[in-house]
């Protein structure tokens, strides 16, 4: 079962480069994301997403493909299966793009506008639904990063042990910036 962590950042451009870095160790096979949200509220207190999977350009993409299958399929009873393809695929992409940017997958939408909202002006939030995780390594990667845990699914004994890890500064390699 996915587990949700939503954790806060103070500085509006931190929810970012933290899911960029994920992003990389899911291409290492130490994390597996199910759904990932940035939330940034800015300094007029207005609050953006940005989804890490789009659903529109998924339903047009799936949409198309089926809809060029079946068009070529019904355009073969009428001896044109080209004009059927084309067709159906136009169809397809267009409905499956519809049904994609009405759809909720991952996170709750609800959740996350709400959780959103609360966190401070000029900070960033990062929401993620983790499928697995190689906790060890992963949490290494992100020691010190002066981070607060604001949501979780987790055990309350992983819980505290992210809790600890994100705000222990003097654990933290000093970086020249």
């Amino acid at each position: 079962m996915p587990e949700l962590v939503v954790i806060g950042f103070d500085d509006t451009n931190k929810a970012d480069a933290v899911l960029n870095h994920l992003q990389q160790l899911e291409k290492e096979y130490l994390i597996d994301l199910e759904d990932a949200v940035v939330a940034i509220r800015d300094n007029e207190g207005k609050v953006r997403l940005k989804q890490s999977l789009q659903l529109t350009a998924v339903g047009a993409a799936s949409g198309g493909l089926s809809g060029a299958i079946w068009g070529s399929i019904v355009g073969l009873l009428f001896l044109n299966p080209l004009a059927g393809m084309v067709l159906g695929g136009a169809i397809g992409a267009g409905t499956g793009a519809l049904a994609g940017s009405m759809s909720d997958y991952g996170i709750n939408d609800d959740l996350i506008k709400r959780l959103a909202e609360t966190i401070p002006i000029d900070s960033s939030a990062l929401f993620l639904l983790i499928r697995k995780v190689q906790t060890e390594k992963v949490l290494e990667e992100f020691k010190g990063e002066h981070a607060r845990v604001l949501r979780t699914s987790l055990s309350p004994h992983q819980e505290n042990k992210l809790r600890e890890l994100l705000a222990n500064q003097d654990a933290a390699p000093s970086s020249a910036n």
